[in-house]
């Protein structure tokens, strides 16, 4: 079964550090092409190579937002009149 994707870029805005100990470190990442009230997402600050190996991201990184689904998912965009 195929997959379908649609890549958005976004940039760090801050790092946000925990509220409470055992807690993870949050970056906040604004996405250009999201609407104006949902430009903003909060996501754990652990990102991982292609060797397993954990980073963190820092304020001002361009970074892929990536939606992804199953093509069973989907449907096929209706064509403009």
């Amino acid at each position: 079964m195929g997959r379908k994707r649609k890549r958005l870029r976004g940039t760090v805005e801050k790092i946000i550090k925990p509220g409470f100990s055992g807690e993870p470190e949050k970056a906040q990442i604004d996405i250009q092409d999201a609407d104006e009230l949902y430009r903003e997402i909060r996501v754990d600050n652990v990102v991982t190579d292609e060797k397993g190996e954990e980073a963190q991201l820092k304020p001002g990184a361009e970074v892929d937002i990536i939606v992804e689904a199953d093509s069973s998912a989907t449907m096929k965009k209706p064509e403009k009149p």
